[in-house]
């Protein structure tokens, strides 16, 4: 039997590459958006957009302004995104600071539970986030401990069996892109950039590590779509 799906999707790498795993393991999939003030949310939500339609899912945004205001992350305040060159990328003191300055309170643990609200209502099978091997050094949000943990809480939290996946939990960013080749997904729409610009900054950790990963599996013709 296919499982029911919702899919966190921020139209980034992860997530999209997430949502393509699951694609032919699902009956149905459901994408949620969150808006909570980002920077880059208007590009987030084309991204999204485009990508739930490409894949023929349906497509909800979510609206939680008042995280904006109780955050000092520089992702959804007036602070600058942090800049950080690729030799930095591996330099755990580095890749700290610049996690610290982006970190936005409990957003994973919030988003995963407002998921399980909708799983639960609409009886859905899992919820599936884009959390990996690389993020999880500097995000512990992104971690196997924190899936194990909401997995425990969602036991006690939901009256139906709702349980969080990570598909690429165990891989890195270039292992991410590798298989997002191999799935063929639409690089074209997606956006994982932090600030909210046209195209790619190419200069905000996401963007050096989704750069990184595509040199890594030579396709800078992509580089040069998103970056360019």
């Amino acid at each position: 039997m296919k499982n029911k799906s919702i899919v966190l999707l921020s139209g980034g790498l992860d997530s999209v590459v997430s949502l393509a795993i699951v694609a032919n393991s699902s009956s149905e999939i459901l994408a949620l958006t969150f808006n909570y003030g980002q920077k880059s949310f208007e590009s987030e939500k084309t991204a999204s957009e485009n990508i739930s339609r490409f894949y023929k899912i349906k497509h909800k945004i979510i609206d939680l302004d008042w995280l904006k205001e109780i955050s000092n992350s520089a992702l959804n305040n007036s602070y600058k995104v942090p800049e950080i060159n690729k030799f930095d990328i591996d330099n755990i003191d580095s890749a700290k600071e610049s996690a610290k300055l982006v970190w936005v309170p409990n957003r994973n643990g919030l988003f995963v539970n407002i998921a399980a609200c909708f799983a639960e209502a609409l009886e859905y099978d899992q919820i599936v986030i884009g959390a990996n091997k690389e993020e999880a050094v500097t995000f512990k949000d992104n971690s196997v401990n924190f899936i194990n943990s909401v997995n425990s809480s969602l036991k006690f939290s939901s009256n139906k069996d709702v349980t969080l996946i990570a598909p690429l939990i165990n891989m890195n960013k270039e292992q991410i892109v590798k298989q997002g080749l191999e799935l063929e997904i639409p690089f074209n729409l997606i956006f994982s950039c932090y600030n909210g610009y046209e195209k790619h900054c190419g200069k905000c950790e996401s963007c050096m590590r989704l750069k990184r990963a595509l040199e890594f599996n030579n396709r800078y013709d992509i580089i040069k779509q998103l970056f360019d």
